[in-house]
C-alpha cells in the first residue's frame, strides 16, 4: 500500500446506470478492508466544486446493490471543463485530506479524471454507462440491465404491434452508439435494426422490406431504431404514408437507465469497485478499469481514450441475416 493514500473519494458522474451502487459499495468496502478512509462525493463533478463530500462506512453501502441509480447523485459539470474548475477540484481534495478519486462514468467521466491526475490527484476511472462505447472495455456498467429492460419493452410492444396488424418502430437510448439497438434488434427478432454507424438513411429500403413482408404473410413488421439516428416519430409517418399500415413509434427513453441491476451488471460492478480501491492505494493514478477478454484489467487513460469502439460487422451481418 502506497504510504501517501490515507483516504480515497468517490464520485459518479454524467448518466447514472444500473449497477453504480454495487461499485461504490464495493469501493467503499475493499478501501476500508485496506486500512483507508472513504469520502463520498455527492453530484459528481459539481458536487466537488460545491464540497458536497460526506463521510463513507462499511454501514452507509449497506442494502443499496439491488438499487438503480446512484445513492451519491450525479450531474453534469461544465465549469469542470475548464483549467480553474480542474485546479478547483484538486485544491478542495487537498482540503478535504483526499489523495485520490475514483470516477464512476463514461468518456466525459474520464477527462475529467484525467484533470485531476494532472493536478496531483490520484485518479481511476471505473465504466459506468449504458450505452457500452467505452472502446478498452467489453462491459460497462449497466449495460446489462438496460439492455434486458429494453428487451422487454419491445416484447410487449410486439404484442401489441401483432394484434393490430402494424408497423412499430421502437426507439432505444445508447446516444451515438448502436451496441442497446443491435443487441435488441437481435434478442427481439426484429426486421429492420437502424444503427448509427452503418444506417444508410435510405428509408425507401425500409417500405420496400414491410410491403414485401406483407405479401409474404407477416402481419407486424418491428423496426429498432437507435436513439443515435432518432425521429421515430416523423419516421412512423413517413412510412404509413408510403405504405398505408398503421406505424407507431415508441420512445423507451430513461425507463433503460432505472431498476433494480442485473446479477451481472452487480456482480461486474463489484469487481471492477474492488478493482479501482486496490489501485489507488497501491499508489497508481490515472488508469481506467476494463473488462477485457475475459480479464479484469487496467490502462491508461489516456490510452484508453484514443482507442475507437465499432460495431463487430459479422454480429451485424448475423443480425441482417436473421431478420430475413
Amino acid at each position: 500500500m502506497a504510504d501517501s493514500i490515507k483516504t480515497i473519494g468517490i464520485l459518479t458522474s454524467g448518466g447514472d446506470a444500473p449497477g453504480m451502487n454495487a461499485a461504490i459499495r464495493a469501493v467503499v468496502r475493499k478501501a476500508i478492508s485496506n486500512g483507508i478512509q472513504v469520502k463520498g462525493i455527492k453530484k459528481g463533478y459539481q458536487g466537488l466544486l460545491n464540497e458536497e463530500i460526506i463521510d463513507m462506512t462499511a454501514r452507509h453501502v449497506s442494502d443499496t446493490i439491488q438499487r438503480g441509480g446512484t445513492i451519491l447523485g450525479t450531474a453534469r459539470c461544465q465549469e469542470f471543463v475548464t483549467l480553474e474548475g480542474q485546479q478547483k477540484g484538486a485544491e478542495i481534495c487537498r482540503k478535504h485530506g483526499i489523495d485520490g478519486i475514483v470516477v464512476i462514468g463514461g468518456d466525459g467521466s474520464y477527462r475529467g479524471a484525467q484533470a485531476l491526475s494532472r493536478q496531483g490527484i490520484n485518479t481511476i476511472g471505473i465504466p459506468g454507462t449504458i450505452d457500452l462505447d467505452i472502446a478498452c472495455t467489453d462491459y460497462t456498467i449497466g449495460f446489462d440491465t438496460a439492455v434486458n429492460t429494453a428487451m422487454q419493452a419491445i416484447d410487449k410492444v410486439r404484442d401489441t404491434s401483432s394484434s393490430h396488424e402494424r408497423c412499430s418502430i421502437i426507439e432505444v437510448m445508447g446516444r451515438n452508439a448502436g451496441f442497446i439497438a443491435l443487441w435488441c434488434g437481435v434478442a427481439n427478432g426484429a426486421e429492420d435494426i437502424l444503427l448509427p454507424e452503418t444506417y444508410d438513411f435510405n428509408e425507401q429500403a425500409i417500405i420496400n422490406n414491410i410491403i414485401s413482408n406483407r405479401k409474404r404473410g407477416k402481419n407486424h413488421h418491428l423496426i429498432i431504431n437507435a436513439e443515435g439516428i432518432g425521429h421515430s416519430t416523423s419516421m412512423a409517418k413517413r412510412i404509413e404514408a408510403a405504405t398505408g399500415i398503421e406505424t407507431r413509434a415508441t420512445i423507451l427513453g430513461y425507463m433503460q437507465r432505472g431498476g433494480s441491476p442485473t446479477c451481472k451488471d452487480r456482480y461486474y460492478a463489484s469487481i471492477m469497485g474492488a478493482y479501482a480501491a486496490d489501485l489507488l492505494c497501491s499508489g497508481a493514478t490515472n488508469r481506467v478499469v476494463a473488462y477485457r477478454d475475459g480479464k479484469f484489467v487496467d490502462f491508461d487513460i489516456e490510452e484508453a481514450l484514443a482507442m475507437k469502439k465499432s460495431i463487430p460487422d459479422y454480429e451485424y451481418m448475423v443480425s441482417k441475416c436473421l431478420a430475413i
